[in-house]
């Protein structure tokens, strides 16, 4: 089973600074970035935006968890 991952807003407005896993992990990007890569997060994968990697849940079935084409 995936553990929930939710993003913890920055105060700059650049993106999440830390994520919540779990019951209550609190990881910054980077730690998480590096989970992911060693497949830890099932469900999630990396992008680099910008030259910075940011973690990203995968697409599911239900439209309305996703981006839009």
């Amino acid at each position: 089973m995936t553990k929930v991952i939710k993003g913890i807003g920055s105060k700059s407005g650049s993106g999440n600074d830390a994520y919540k896993v779990g019951r209550g992990k609190v990881v910054t990007r980077p730690t998480l970035v590096k989970e992911v890569e060693q497949g830890k997060h099932p469900g999630h994968h990396v992008v680099k935006i910008d030259g910075t990697k940011y973690v990203r849940a995968n697409p599911d079935n239900s439209p309305g968890n996703n981006v839009n084409d």
